[in-house]
């Protein structure tokens, strides 16, 4: 049976960081590796997690330099056979979202996978603010401004072990220069489970406002740039568009 582990960072995000582990703890898949990862919070964060004892895999706290930094941390402790990311914001969608995934990687040929997410209000878990419905993944959408929702990107630790972790040289496009890079520059075989697997609070980083969005969009140009790919300045206006879709979807 596969072995999946969670890598969650956090840092002073005592007001969700229960909905976070509570949602790991509800899978239904009984092989699952909770890391989480905290940057030495000062809020209460640390004595929640601690509540919890050994019902976590590993835990961590101490200095580090930044949310990349952190995962990067998660990927060097984690020794399942997939590794999936799931912020202190977010909650898993259901109790058999992991199992799903164990089913799909179980497959030799798969080596990724991913599905679909939802944003919620931030106060008001309950509400859907946003849909975010991918696809199956094939050469050429990345051009178009697609890439996977990141929070239900699962990999085999192999893949990360081959083509390594996040990039510290990107403060907010990490995430995205690492889907990059294992599906359009190295080719990974991937998976798209279609149903809603993550729940994401509205008002990620990226999200906050315009001078990140400009800058999440830079750091996307420049993931293209720094492995050798070619592309179009325009993708900078086609990653916005493809978000906006989603918000007239909804509407």
């Amino acid at each position: 049976m596969i072995t999946t582990s969670i890598i969650t960072v956090v840092y002073n995000n005592k007001h969700t960081i229960r909905d976070c582990i509570d949602s790991v703890l509800s899978q239904k898949h009984a092989r699952i590796e909770h890391i989480i990862i905290d940057g030495c919070s000062t809020d209460g964060t640390v004595e929640i997690i601690k509540s919890y004892g050994n019902k976590i895999g590993t835990f961590v706290s101490e200095p580090d330099n930044g949310v990349y930094d952190a995962m990067n941390k998660g990927l060097k402790l984690a020794t399942g056979d997939v590794i999936g990311f799931l912020n202190s914001d977010d909650f898993y969608a259901g109790n058999d979202v992991i199992g799903k995934i164990a089913a799909v990687m179980q497959d030799k040929d798969s080596e990724s996978c991913y599905g679909d997410l939802e944003y919620v209000a931030e106060n008001n878990p309950g509400k859907t603010v946003r849909k975010w419905k991918s696809r199956s993944y094939q050469d050429g959408l990345f051009e178009k401004g697609w890439h996977p929702p990141h929070p239900t990107f699962f990999a085999k630790k192999s893949i990360f072990d081959k083509y390594g972790g996040f990039d510290l040289s990107y403060d907010i496009g990490a995430d995205y220069e690492l889907m990059l890079r294992f599906l359009k520059k190295h080719g990974i075989k991937s998976c798209y489970i279609p149903s809603v697997l993550v729940k994401m609070r509205n008002g990620g980083k990226s999200n906050r406002n315009l001078w990140q969005v400009i800058k999440a969009n830079i750091e996307c140009y420049r993931a293209w740039k720094k492995n050798d790919l070619k592309i179009s300045p325009f993708i900078m206006l086609k990653k916005p568009v493809s978000k906006l879709v989603q918000y007239v979807k909804r509407i």
